[in-house]
């Protein structure tokens, strides 16, 4: 199965040398919203594709997928998570499981107390609601990726929509393999309060509040 990596960045010097070592020797499109730092720089040095692209991270993704061309699955990988050991007999078993869409299950690096529960309930909403986030390496075919015509182009969730609409496709897969993630979203914040933006964007969500307002708060 030949698999093509996107990996959407926006000021990720510090993460993404290490994140492209754990995809070396694969296509690789690195889609830059403008990074003010040496992001792309580095990733051209290891190899990768980059290409800029404004509008957010649904569109970065896009664009990058567009540009891998001609493979059969995609994985999308955030700039700040590391796939493991394996990972690509991972994608591919449970893709020609017939998984709409695949992903990883989820540790924080270096993970203290708060973070390790966050880990833990990241992992059983996925296993038992299918519903993983972006940052658990989310992977499909490109036929399943085009069938639900991408991200939609969401200035937040993107990731939450396409996981619930690739049900449509077949059902979502959690690999027994971890992605390893960076801890510093939820040390920038703190944990309970991240999480509780967390919820309330997701709460907004359902409730029928606008994109672009649930962006705005949550930025905020």
């Amino acid at each position: 199965m030949r698999i093509g990596v996107v990996i959407p960045t926006l000021d990720e010097a510090a993460t993404i040398g290490a994140t492209l070592a754990t995809v070396a020797g694969l296509p690789v499109v690195v889609a830059d919203g403008g990074s003010r730092d040496a992001t792309r720089e580095i990733a051209q040095a290891a190899g990768a594709r980059v290409i800029f692209v404004a509008g957010g991270r649904g569109a970065q993704q896009n664009a990058g997928a567009a540009a891998l061309g001609d493979v059969d699955a995609f994985v999308f990988l955030h700039a700040d998570t590391r796939l493991p050991d394996g990972w690509r007999e991972e994608v591919e078993r449970l893709l020609k499981a017939g998984a709409g869409l695949g992903a990883f299950r989820l540790s924080i690096g270096d993970a203290k107390t708060g973070e390790a529960v966050v880990a833990t309930a990241a992992n059983a909403r996925s296993r038992l609601l299918a519903l993983p986030y972006g940052d658990q390496a989310l992977f499909l075919t490109q036929t399943a990726f085009r069938a639900l015509g991408g991200f939609r182009p969401l200035p937040i969730m993107e990731d939450y929509d396409l996981v619930r609409r690739a049900r449509r496709i077949g059902p979502v897969m959690l690999s027994p393999l971890a992605v390893r993630t960076s801890p510093r979203r939820w040390r920038r914040r703190g944990v309970f309060r991240t999480t509780l933006i967390n919820q309330l964007i997701l709460l907004g969500w359902a409730l029928g509040i606008a994109p672009e307002r649930l962006a705005r708060l949550y930025r905020r």
